[in-house]
């Protein structure tokens, strides 16, 4: 590289130097720094000029200051020695802004606090997932340099959320309305983004911590409505019970009105013929009355 072309001028003027200088007793080796300073030259330029790119980058080719609009894909390279390449990583990279400590990109409590529409300071956790655009690359390496994360992603994407969540309720942002509102500020991010470079693959919402009486009192709702619902279910489960019963009773009762009004004396007389046919048949040993009505009253020796 450059070093290693300096390094070999500096050998060759040292063998010049030695070489002119006949009674200096080191004159006899300036052939040897000669060829030595020809080598590490030789060295350098060749370092210069095959430039490899890693996988997942892409390489930004700047000489004296200038940066080219082109780009080097991953691989190895020929180019100009005088060219200085900066490496810029466009695969998929995550920022996360926690109030937890250990989980944020940066230490400590980094979550976004914002107002909703009701005035209440809300807390939400985000990840965004995002990549730098290949084709942008020198565009973001000449105009915002390599702190693209502190100086786009993470001030555009807290200042979108603040700005949104004013539309929006506490507890919609909490529940209901936590979809719309991730839609909502993925589209704002995005196209910021896209302006400046960077592609916006995803916008997650980790977590949304609101104050500790409206949790209260949304657990007191959550509590008041399941207690409905069990009650619901009870009242239900009583009045199929009753029409249960009720279906129950009416069958009785046209059971009964069946047999009343189908039975007749004659039927009767016979039904009391046959039951008396089988007690004598019957093999214990039985006593048998005759009532006046007909009746028998029936004495077991058992």
């Amino acid at each position: 590289m450059v070093l290693l072309i300096i390094i070999g001028v500096i050998l060759l003027i040292v063998s010049f130097t030695l070489k002119s200088d006949v009674r200096n007793p080191l004159s006899k080796f300036s052939s040897v720094f000669r060829n030595i300073g020809i080598i590490v030259i030789i060295l350098g330029v060749s370092s210069s000029t095959f430039k490899q790119i890693d996988a997942g980058k892409v390489g930004v080719k700047s000489l004296y200051g200038s940066v080219k609009p082109d780009v080097l894909e991953s691989g190895l390279h020929i180019i100009n020695p005088l060219l200085d390449v900066t490496e810029l990583d466009i695969q998929t990279q995550n920022y996360t802004m926690s109030a937890i400590q250990s989980e944020g990109s940066q230490q400590g409590d980094d979550a976004i606090r914002v107002l909703s529409n009701d005035g209440l300071e809300v807390v939400i956790d985000l990840t965004v997932l995002y990549k730098i655009s290949p084709t942008d690359a020198p565009t973001i390496f000449k105009e915002i340099g390599l702190n693209y994360i502190d100086k786009i992603v993470r001030p555009v994407t807290r200042t979108r959320i603040r700005d949104n969540a004013v539309y929006y309720d506490a507890v919609a942002l909490y529940s209901t309305k936590r979809n719309e509102f991730q839609d909502r500020i993925f589209k704002n991010i995005e196209a910021d983004f896209k302006t400046r470079g960077l592609i916006l693959e995803q916008l997650l919402i980790r977590n949304i911590n609101l104050p500790t009486s409206v949790k209260a009192s949304i657990e007191s709702k959550i509590n008041a409505e399941q207690d409905a619902q069990k009650m619901q279910f009870v009242l239900q489960k009583e009045k199929q019970e009753a029409e249960r019963k009720r279906v129950e009773a009416q069958g009785i009762a046209d059971y009964q009105r069946i047999i009343s009004s189908g039975l007749t004396d004659k039927q009767l007389q016979y039904e009391q013929i046959k039951a008396q046919k089988e007690i004598a048949t019957s093999a214990n040993t039985k006593i048998i009355f005759m009532g006046k009505g007909g009746a028998p009253v029936i004495l077991s020796d058992k």
